[in-house]
């Protein structure tokens, strides 16, 4: 396998477009490092540069060392699975796998050996006569997989390959794609817009938008820790609740205009207060951070909200609320809830508050900032 390393790597289109704005990083031998984003922020380009399907503006890109931007895709030893499974219709599973490797010359003995060993790991021994219309959706993904694993390449690339699939499927899929990494220790740079899947799937994350990095870290560091807004709104679900007020030194309190939150129980808040105090802030608070208790009840911010709706998830529920200057998400367990429309008292966790300017990009303030 091999290690990748991006060193301010831009991609500028015709009319000044900046699809990529200066990517630095690298992607460790044997690691699976998840590139995510919203629709149309970058991600899927810079892939497509480090497979050489997309040309670098500016910077430098190399594998294991290398510098490969101008080596053409077919020498970069790299193998890329596409959202679109691409498999050719009239061509068996085995005829698909076997594909590239003919391409390539591969002794007649060898192509066997390897795609015989890439099906018993994906499971597909018992599939390879079959034509892809015979093929659920789940299949066809693991031939895709398969077509690109079969070929033993130094980095694999995966550019969404699970948003065709339902959820049951992508579930399954999830488990498949960790299981086949740790199994075949491979290089895995892994691109999607779905945090669940940039969650479950990443040793390490790095979140995009508007062409930019906003963060890289593991997943837990992301969550727990968010660099700025973007960060801490784009990854968790139900995402982070924002409360915007003016953070005043008396109290300490964050002023909401009809009322206010005090914050003289969150840690840290002497350091915040040196540098922002009579700020325009604003505090994050995951939803299960949220809790229903009355006022007096425990030490934390607190204030009333107006329940709007309330959606069973099964195992927990969650709340709607309405404050007349924001909305929040309370993640709780199943329980006795008064009728939508009640006013109920709530307290967020002191301990796990977040906070962020109130301009643009909204970066995270604190005492270890």
């Amino acid at each position: 396998m091999a290690s990748v390393q991006l060193d301010r790597v831009r991609k500028v289109y015709e009319g000044g477009q900046v699809a990529v704005a200066g990517a630095s990083f690298e992607v460790a031998d044997r690691e699976l490092l998840v590139l995510v984003g919203p629709s149309g922020c970058g991600k899927s380009t810079l892939l497509r540069m480090i497979a050489g399907l997309e040309s670098i503006t500016e910077g430098t890109l190399s594998i294991d060392g290398r510098r490969v931007n101008d080596v053409a895709p077919k020498d970069r030893d790299i193998a890329m699975v596409f959202q679109n499974y691409a498999l050719y219709p009239h061509m068996t599973v085995g005829q698909n796998l076997a594909f590239g490797l003919k391409l390539r010359k591969l002794a007649p003995a060898q192509i066997a050996q390897r795609v015989r060993a890439t099906a018993r790991t994906l499971e597909l021994d018992a599939l390879l006569d079959r034509f892809p219309r015979a093929l659920s959706g789940g299949q066809r993904q693991r031939v895709a997989l398969g077509r690109a694993l079969v070929r033993e390449p130094a980095v694999f690339l995966l550019d969404e390959p699970l948003s065709n699939l339902d959820a049951k499927l992508r579930h399954s899929m999830r488990v498949e794609l960790a299981r086949l990494h740790r199994q075949l220790g491979a290089t895995l740079i892994y691109v999607t817009h779905d945090q669940i899947e940039a969650m479950t799937l990443g040793q390490r994350i790095v979140v995009f938008d508007r062409g930019q990095i906003q963060q890289i870290d593991t997943p837990m560091r992301l969550y727990q820790r968010p660099a700025n807004r973007f960060v801490a709104g784009f990854l968790g679900s139900p995402a982070m609740n924002f409360v915007p007020g003016r953070l005043q030194a008396d109290g300490p309190r964050l002023d909401l205009g009809s009322d206010a939150l005090c914050l003289q129980d969150v840690p840290g808040m002497q350091a915040l207060l040196a540098t922002h105090a009579g700020r325009e802030v604003v505090l994050g608070v995951r939803p299960e951070h949220v809790l229903l208790v009355s006022r007096d009840a425990a030490a934390g911010p607190a204030l009333s909200a107006q329940l709007d709706a309330i959606e069973p998830i099964g195992s927990e529920l969650h709340l709607v609320l309405r404050h007349p200057r924001f909305e929040l998400i309370a993640r709780v367990a199943p329980g006795p809830l008064p009728l939508p429309g009640a006013s109920l008292p709530l307290r967020f966790a002191a301990e796990a508050l977040h906070f962020f300017s109130a301009d643009e990009p909204g970066q995270r303030i604190g005492p270890a900032d």
